[in-house]
């Protein structure tokens, strides 16, 4: 089998990926069979190539679905985790700028009531 190209993956559907998955899976046991048997060292190097393109397809299968999931949530008021943005954990757990800057009523009257003093400096 060629190695496969990302790109040309990403043109598939997810039921194609899963099918070539299965046949690349299938291949990389046979050549496994043959490296036990003392098969030749072409098949041998091969079992790098056919590894390489198992790891391309699931990425490829993994991005694909994961940016389902993107479009699926987009605009809901709930998230799954994995698909919030990461940031750090001290941004994530930090008060929102609206609750940040919210006072209560006794602060607004108070504010309202005694306003700062102005005071008239001459030189």
């Amino acid at each position: 089998m060629v190695k496969v190209k990302a790109f040309e993956l990403r043109s598939k559907t997810s039921k194609e990926l899963l099918k070539e998955l299965d046949d690349m899976k299938a291949e990389l046991a046979q050549l496994r069979v043959a490296k036990v048997s003392g098969g030749a060292a072409s098949k041998l190097a091969k079992i790098k190539i056919v590894r390489k393109s198992i790891a391309r397809i699931l990425t490829v299968y993994n991005q694909k679905q994961k940016a389902e999931a993107r479009k699926e949530y987009k605009g809901k008021k709930y998230m799954p985790l994995d698909l919030r943005p990461k940031k750090t954990r001290k941004i994530r757990r930090a008060l929102k700028t609206e609750q940040k800057y919210a006072k209560t009523q006794r602060t607004k009257t108070r504010e309202s009531n005694f306003p700062m003093r102005r005071f008239a400096v001459t030189m």
